[in-house]
């Protein structure tokens, strides 16, 4: 056996002989919190036992954890690792209980979703619907974000799946992905905005209006870049950045501001119109991001396959409506 191989079997029997689940909870809380009488109390242990756990774990390690200072504590790079793996240890462990649960009641489960601006409005609300009204045991908590912030939330375990638009260039490590419908690009716009009166709104006359836009790190920026620079324009430049989807709508209500958002966006909007234009912002993929692997709960495959039934019926109305 090599000396690397040696080196990462004995940490490897350490942790074994010693680790302790409670450990992993502690571990993650003081990680959280960056002071460790905060994470003792939130998880109804003493002080001075919450300490003891800490430091009888770094010994074992032979590794130091945490960096003590008067304001508190902050991980180090080993303390990071493990916090990081312990959020993966516990999140299987939580799949376990659960699935000896649904096993046994077949109505149980929570589930953590990640949300991108295209599901906010239509698809993940309808399919919380449909997964209430059918299983009404499982708990669903939602995040709000971007690729760059939800992605490394499902690879530790604090996420159970993302849902919303696919990013161009797709997530590989440790993620699969699935595209569930492809949906078109509106530039939208209130009811009673003076471009509105255009038969046909041309990207020039986009180009001088107040936006709001998306980051510069999701794909549907880059594909309004990739517009205006076929067309020889420069980006707006009055422009406010935001994934908000309610601070979207209503800063688009009371102002004369435009927005590209996905098709389906609008129509839950009676108070937002699409414009009429000449030329095509492209296709964006709405889709689900998961872990890599089996570890998946019962609830989670339920509400996988609630998002997929949703998905068809809001393809099959959407082609119908045309």
């Amino acid at each position: 056996m090599a000396t690397g191989d040696r080196a990462s079997q004995v940490v490897e029997n350490r942790l074994l002989a010693r680790l302790k689940l409670r450990q992993l909870k502690l571990l993650i809380t003081v990680g959280e919190q960056r002071n460790i009488l905060r994470a003792a109390t939130l998880l109804n242990v003493a002080q001075p036992a919450a300490t003891k756990m800490i430091r009888d774990l770094e010994a074992t390690l032979g590794m130091q954890l945490f960096e003590r200072s008067s304001r508190g504590v902050t991980p180090t790079l080993y303390g990071e690792v493990i916090i990081r793996h312990a959020k993966l240890i516990l999140a299987q462990v939580r799949h376990a209980s659960e699935e000896l649960l649904s096993l046994r009641e077949g109505t149980t489960g929570k589930i953590a979703v990640g949300t991108l601006l295209a599901a906010s409005p239509s698809l993940l609300p309808r399919s919380i619907v449909a997964l209430k009204r059918e299983r009404p045991g499982i708990t669903v908590s939602v995040v709000e974000g971007t690729n760059d912030k939800l992605m490394p939330m499902l690879r530790v375990g604090d996420l159970d799946l993302v849902v919303g638009r696919l990013p161009e260039y797709r997530e590989r490590e440790g993620l699969v992905q699935e595209v569930l419908y492809d949906e078109p690009v509106s530039i939208v716009v209130r009811k009673g905005h003076p471009l509105t009166d255009l038969p046909v709104v041309k990207l020039a006359d986009l180009q001088a209006q107040e936006w709001i836009m998306p980051p510069p790190e999701t794909s549907l920026r880059r594909q309004l870049e990739q517009s205006f620079r076929k067309a020889r324009l420069e980006l707006p430049t009055r422009a406010v950045e935001s994934v908000s989807i309610l601070a979207n709508f209503t800063i688009l209500k009371e102002t004369d501001m435009v927005a590209a958002l996905p098709y389906q966006v609008v129509d839950s909007q009676p108070d937002l119109v699409r414009l009429p234009v000449n030329f095509d912002i492209g296709y964006g993929a709405i889709g689900v991001t998961l872990r890599q692997g089996q570890d998946r709960s019962p609830a989670t495959n339920y509400f996988l396959a609630v998002l997929k039934r949703v998905a068809e019926e809001s393809v099959a109305g959407h082609t119908g409506g045309n």
